[in-house]
């Protein structure tokens, strides 16, 4: 399963972000390995960016998304795409 982790930067000691739909970056991890990291288009912009964001991922076929905080927007668009989330603080190598 792909893991999408939220992130600040590009690398594995960056931060997990709290805001999912405005991250600046996705890391996509596939057996503990980062496979991806994809830019977030919609970090910057006007509102939807949840559930846009829910659906990039989804075409990326990720299973699980982490971030530091999930809303109730963007946690109703990861249900109804069958896409698990939780939460977790600290770096990316620390959630793989």
């Amino acid at each position: 399963m792909i893991i999408a982790i939220a992130s600040d930067g590009k690398d594995k000691g960056s931060l997990v972000s709290d805001q999912p739909g405005r991250a600046p970056y996705f890391q996509l991890v596939d057996n503990g390995e980062v496979v991806e990291v994809v830019s977030n288009p919609f970090a910057i912009g006007g509102g939807g960016a949840g559930l846009a964001v829910a659906r990039m991922l989804h075409q990326k076929k990720v299973g699980e998304v982490v971030a530091g905080q999930i809303g109730g927007n963007m946690a109703e668009a990861l249900d109804e795409l069958g896409i698990k989330y939780r939460m977790a603080q600290g770096k990316v190598e620390d959630c793989i």
